[in-house]
């Protein structure tokens, strides 16, 4: 038997795995546990697990995997929900507390509301990097760059974009209305693009105003997700480099709204916002026929 946590950052949802000390579980987690785990029809249904791990220089580690076992680099959303986990469960309460990620050790600020619940949280997400060698792309299969824009062809079409590694590779596209485009054909279509040999997240951008933006996302090794921590960084880095809005927004997604800051001076960009507790059981199945979800 397996405990774990269901929760989600704005919809981006989650199945939490306590991996310390006696909590630890019985079996490793690993691509196919994954994938039965976040089975929408014959498992607990979730866009990724979340494991927290023991660290060496940090207050525990994060290892991610994705909805279909591939183990992504970070993910925005999914590291505000195990701070939540940490603080609520007694697991760690340091303020600011250290994770160790795929892309090194980061810091989170929480804060508690009246009733004593971790209320939000702000993750100092590191650097944003840009262009075609941050997020490993191709160049030959690209129509033209420059130091933060590609040029691909998709289809029939062409597709501007800035690219901008956040940890993990993103594309953002800005477009007049995020409503009209048709994510479902037009995310995979840019994930496995033969630029990207490692596939990548992708992410249409409308902006209101300087202040505000809606975006879409479709996620590397999940699909259209209602909502991506890294992915909403990169759209803030993004709109900043393009001139297109500034330092600090707030980012509407299908899950809900995210604050983004870009520090110009590292260019690091704080993510702040919410993490919910969904329900706790007891997972018993290893494979999407043998699944089966004890206790609420």
């Amino acid at each position: 038997m397996i405990s774990f946590t269901k929760m989600h950052g704005l919809g981006n949802d989650f199945v939490v795995v306590n991996c310390l000390g006696a909590d630890a579980p019985d079996r490793a987690i690993d691509a196919a546990v994954a994938r039965a785990m976040c089975d929408r029809r014959r498992g607990i249904g979730a866009d990724g697990v979340l494991l927290i791990e023991p660290a060496v220089d940090a207050d525990f580690a994060m290892r991610v995997l994705n909805a279909d076992g591939t183990e992504p680099e970070m993910c925005g959303n999914g590291i505000r929900c195990v701070c939540k986990y940490a603080v609520e469960q007694g697991i760690c309460d340091a303020q600011p507390m250290r994770v160790q990620t795929g892309r090194g050790v980061l810091e989170l600020d929480w804060v508690r509301d009246s009733a004593g619940r971790v209320a939000s949280v702000t993750v100092d997400m590191g650097a944003a990097t840009f262009g075609p060698s941050a997020v490993g792309a191709e160049i030959a299969q690209l129509e033209s760059v420059d130091e933060a824009a590609v040029r691909l062809r998709v289809g029939g079409d062409t597709v501007d974009a800035v690219a901008v590694s956040m940890g993990n590779p993103h594309i953002v596209v800005f477009v007049d209305d995020v409503a009209a485009v048709d994510l479902q054909r037009l995310g995979p279509a840019i994930e496995t693009h033969a630029a990207f040999p490692k596939r990548t997240n992708v992410h249409v951008v409308q902006v209101h105003n300087r202040d505000q933006v809606t975006m879409r996302t479709w996620e590397r090794g999940c699909g259209i997700t209602l909502a991506c921590g890294t992915g909403a960084c990169a759209v803030c880095a993004a709109g900043v480099v393009t001139q297109r809005t500034r330092e600090s927004i707030t980012a509407h997604l299908p899950g809900g709204d995210l604050q983004l800051c870009f520090e110009n001076a590292n260019s690091h960009v704080f993510i702040t916002g919410s993490a919910e507790v969904v329900y706790s059981g007891q997972w018993s199945g290893c494979s999407t026929r043998e699944a089966a979800v004890v206790g609420a």
